[in-house]
């Protein structure tokens, strides 16, 4: 049967939840069909009020996998807004859209401007003096826990982590060895007024200072302002750089120029 020559464009958004929904409801607007990819479904919720096509929620298992969606969903476009550090991902989607020749853009969050914090490329290329005797907060993801704690404590600090409030998130913790007063699940920027928690937290633990990865969006933006109101140090480890082959966009406007 031949395809009717005004379907609308399939578009298919690998995001979260920050920046996800107003690039999906920018596209909805544009007059793309839209269906969105999550790790959760928790992630899902803030889709709920929007005409998508199709909501998937789960790891994506392959670059198989991705095919297969690609085929089986008829997609025409591919947006790929997912985390910065989620480099494994990334280069599926690449791998995969060389398969089927399917169009893929990637949505990079900017670059926070960081006067007064330092820039490293692992933990362990922290100065040890400036670590020796430090209550040090990481905010980097459960799963990275576990390379991160043995270098600060041989360092001489005192690593603490928050953690989101989920059974992976806390096994991970607790293998890394962490022990529970030193732990706090929470979800990032929950509550009413977005890094309250974050700036109590690092009260009640007497935080010197934070550790956390250079991702751009209101996370990174929400350490940069709690540490600069209780005068902490604080450490990014550096973003790694977009697949070279993927044009890169940093804005809902750039997107749609692009796509159209």
């Amino acid at each position: 049967m031949q395809e009717p020559r005004n379907r609308q464009l399939h578009v298919w958004l690998l995001a979260g939840t920050g920046e996800g929904p107003s690039l999906a409801s920018a596209l909805l607007a544009r007059g793309f069909q839209v269906s969105v990819s999550v790790v959760t479904e928790a992630a899902l919720r803030p889709y709920n009020a929007l005409s998508l096509h199709h909501r998937w929620a789960g790891a994506l298992s392959s670059v198989g996998a991705i095919v297969a969606r690609i085929q089986h969903a008829r997609i025409d476009l591919l947006v790929d807004a997912t985390h910065p550090f989620a480099t494994q991902v990334s280069a599926q989607l690449v791998q995969a859209v060389n398969q089927v020749s399917c169009p893929l853009v990637r949505f990079e969050r900017a670059l926070e401007p960081a006067p007064a914090a330092q820039v490293i490329e692992r933990v362990d290329a922290i100065p040890s003096d400036a670590l020796a005797g430090k209550r040090v907060l990481l905010a980097l993801g459960a799963r990275h826990l576990a390379a991160v704690v043995p270098p600060l404590r041989a360092a001489g600090a005192q690593p603490h982590a928050r953690v989101l409030p989920t059974p992976l998130a806390l096994r991970q913790a607790v293998a890394a060895g962490l022990a529970d007063e030193h732990l706090a699940l929470l979800q990032p920027l929950q509550g009413t007024v977005p890094g309250r928690l974050e700036t109590a937290l690092c009260r009640h633990w007497q935080i010197d200072a934070v550790v956390c990865r250079q991702s751009g969006g209101v996370t990174e933006r929400c350490w940069h302002q709690v540490c600069s109101e209780l005068g902490l140090d604080l450490w990014l480890l550096r973003r790694p750089g977009p697949p070279a082959s993927v044009p890169v966009v940093h804005s809902v406007e750039q997107m749609l120029t692009l796509l159209g």
